[in-house]
C-alpha cells in the first residue's frame, strides 16, 4: 500500500492522553490514522480538530479508513455539520459510515435527519444492520421523536425479521424498550422472552412498562427472576411502588432490601422513597432518610430538597419542611411550590401568601400553575377576594399562563366563601370554556354553605349534565342544602332520583397512622 506523506504536521500535547504527535519532516496517512484514533479514545476529541485542515492543507486526500475517523471524532467532539460533511464527501459511504453519522444524529436529538439518512440507506446498496435498527429504535422514542416516528417499534421489528438480522443484546434492548415506552407492553415481553440472556437493563424495562400499566405481580415477577440486579432495577420497582398509597408500604421494605445488598441509593431512589413517606405520612420513616440524606453529598440536590418539604408539609410539618426550605442554596419553582402549598394545606394561608409574594418580589423564579393554585387557595381560606383577583388575573397579564379550571374552580370557591354567589355566577358564566364539573361543584358547595338552595339546584343540574354519575356528592350535596332548608319533600324526590339512576355515594373512610402503617378506617368501623 502506498501512503501519502504530509510534512510539517504539529500537533499540540493533549491532556489524558498517551501519545504526543511533535513536528517530524513526514508523517505517514497510518501515523494520522492513529493520531486520530487516539483523539477520538480521549477525554478530548474535539482537539483532534486541528488535524483535518492540516491533511487539507498539505493537499492530501484522506482515503476511507481517515475519513470514517474524522466522522468519528467530529461526530464525538457534537459537530455534526462538519462530521456530515466529512461523510458527504467519502468517496464510497460504507454501512459504518451511514451507522455513525446515524448515530451522531440521534444521540444529539436529531431525530428526523437521523430518519432521513435511514432512508437514504435504504435506497443505497448498503443494508441495515442490527446496530442502525437499534438506532432507529432509540431515535423513536426520544423525546425529540415527532408523534409519527414515535409509534415505528412494530415497523421496525417486522423489517429485523424480513432482513434476517442477527439480533444482539443492543438490539433486543432497544426493540422492548421501544415496545414499552409505546404501551405495548405485551409485545415487549414477548421479545424478552425469546432473550437467552435477560439483562438488566430489559429487565428494568418491563418493570417500567408493568409499573405504569398498573401490573404489579408482573413487574415483580420479572423482577424476582433477574438474576444480576443493579440500583437502576431497584429504582425501577422503588419508583413504581411510590406511586400508590396501597403499595407505598412496599417501597419501604425493598428500599431496605437494597441498603441490605450494599447497593448505594441515588436521587431518584431517595426521591421516590421520601415521596412514599409522602403518601403514607409516615413521619418517622422520613426522618430517618432525611437523616442518612445528611450524610452524603446529595443532600443539597434541589430535587431533594423539594421532595423533603413535601413530605414534611404533608406530614403536617411545616416548621421542619421551611427549615429545609430556607437552607438550601438553590431553590428552583418545585421547592417555592411545595412550600406555599404546605402552608396553604395545613391552615396557615397567611405565610402561603407571604412567601408567595415574596417569590413574585424577587424575580428569580417565575411561578407555575400549581403555583399559583396554591395562592388562589390560600387566598380563599382567608376570604381575600381582592388579593384572589389580582393573583388570577395576574397569571394572563403578567405571565402570559392562561388559567386553567382548577384555576377558575378555585375562584368560585373563593368568591363563594365570601358569600358573594351571585358573583360566583356571574364569573361562571362569563368564563371562556365550557365549566367543567369541578367548576359546578365549587359553586355548590358555596350554596349549601350559605343555604341559598335555589342557587344550589341551578349548579347540581348543571352538574349532573357535565358528569351525573361520576359525581355522586353532587347529589348528596344537594340533598344536604334541601334539608338544611327543611325541604324534605325534595330530599325525598331526590334520593328516589338517585336510586333510580342507580347512584350510589361509597362509605366514607380516612387514612389512621398505626403502628402497621397507614390503615384505611370506615365510617362506623372501631379501632
Amino acid at each position: 500500500m502506498r501512503y501519502g506523506r504530509l510534512s510539517n504536521i504539529r500537533v499540540l500535547d493533549q491532556p489524558n492522553a498517551n501519545f504526543r504527535l511533535t513536528e517530524v519532516s513526514s508523517v505517514t496517512e497510518f501515523s494520522v490514522a492513529s493520531a486520530l484514533q487516539n483523539y477520538i479514545n480521549s477525554d478530548h476529541p474535539s482537539h483532534g480538530r486541528k488535524i483535518h485542515p492540516l491533511i487539507l492543507k498539505a493537499g492530501i486526500k484522506p482515503n476511507v479508513n481517515i475519513s470514517i475517523k474524522l466522522l468519528i471524532m467530529y461526530v464525538k467532539s457534537c459537530c455534526l455539520s462538519d462530521a456530515r460533511q466529512v461523510f458527504d464527501e467519502l468517496p464510497r459511504r460504507t454501512l459504518s459510515a451511514y451507522n455513525y453519522m446515524i448515530s451522531g444524529y440521534t444521540k444529539h436529538g436529531f431525530v428526523e435527519k437521523s430518519f432521513a439518512l435511514v432512508q437514504e440507506l435504504c435506497l443505497s446498496n448498503e443494508k441495515p444492520d442490527g446496530y442502525t435498527f437499534s438506532m432507529i429504535l432509540k431515535g423513536s422514542t426520544s423525546g425529540n421523536a415527532g408523534s409519527r416516528l414515535r409509534c415505528t417499534g412494530r415497523e421496525v421489528h417486522a423489517q429485523i425479521l424480513k432482513s434476517n438480522v442477527e439480533g444482539d443484546d443492543v438490539l433486543y434492548t432497544a426493540l422492548v424498550d421501544s415496545y414499552v415506552k409505546s404501551g405495548r407492553v405485551e409485545y415487549a415481553r414477548r421479545v424478552f422472552d425469546l432473550m437467552l440472556d435477560q439483562n438488566v437493563i430489559c429487565s428494568t424495562s418491563m418493570i417500567t412498562g408493568y409499573m405504569n400499566q398498573g401490573r404489579l405481580e408482573d413487574a415483580e415477577d420479572v423482577f424476582h427472576k433477574t438474576v444480576e440486579k443493579d440500583v437502576v432495577v431497584y429504582n425501577a420497582m422503588i419508583e413504581g411502588y411510590s406511586k400508590s398509597v396501597e403499595t407505598a408500604k412496599k417501597t419501604i421494605h425493598i428500599f431496605i432490601d437494597m441498603q441490605s445488598l450494599n447497593f448505594r441509593p441515588t436521587i431518584s431512589t431517595f426521591a421516590s422513597i421520601i415521596g412514599a413517606c409522602s403518601l403514607l405520612s409516615a413521619f418517622e420513616i422520613g426522618q430517618q432518610i432525611h437523616g442518612q440524606l445528611m450524610k452524603t453529598e446529595l443532600f443539597t440536590d434541589i430535587k431533594i430538597g423539594s421532595a423533603l418539604i413535601d413530605m414534611y408539609s404533608k406530614c403536617g410539618r411545616t416548621d421542619d419542611a421551611r427549615s429545609i426550605f430556607d437552607s438550601m442554596p438553590r431553590k428552583n419553582v418545585y421547592s417555592w411550590t411545595s412550600m406555599i402549598d404546605g402552608y396553604g394545606k395545613n391552615g396557615c394561608p397567611n405565610e402561603s401568601l407571604e412567601l408567595f409574594d415574596r417569590m413574585i418580589s424577587e424575580r428569580h423564579t417565575k411561578p407555575n400553575y400549581v403555583t399559583f393554585l396554591g395562592a388562589l387557595s390560600a387566598c380563599a381560606h382567608t376570604g381575600l377576594v381582592a388579593k384572589g383577583r389580582e393573583i388570577f388575573e395576574c397569571m394572563d397579564r403578567v405571565y402570559s399562563m392562561k388559567p386553567r379550571m382548577e384555576h377558575y374552580a378555585c375562584m368560585v370557591d373563593l368568591l363563594g366563601r365570601a358569600g358573594s354567589l351571585n358573583q360566583a355566577l356571574q364569573f361562571v358564566m362569563q368564563m371562556s370554556e365550557r365549566p367543567n364539573s369541578d367548576v359546578w361543584a365549587a359553586l355548590l358547595s358555596s350554596c349549601r354553605l350559605h343555604g341559598d338552595v335555589e342557587l344550589a339546584k341551578i349548579a347540581a343540574n348543571e352538574l349532573f349534565k357535565v358528569s351525573g354519575e361520576s359525581r355522586p356528592g353532587a347529589y348528596v350535596a344537594l340533598s344536604n342544602a334541601l334539608a338544611d332548608a327543611g325541604k324534605w319533600d325534595s330530599v325525598s324526590q331526590l334520593r328516589e332520583l338517585m336510586k333510580a339512576r342507580g347512584i350510589s355515594k361509597g362509605t366514607g373512610f380516612t387514612w389512621i397512622g398505626t403502628d402497621a402503617g397507614l390503615e384505611a378506617f370506615h365510617a362506623g368501623q372501631s379501632l
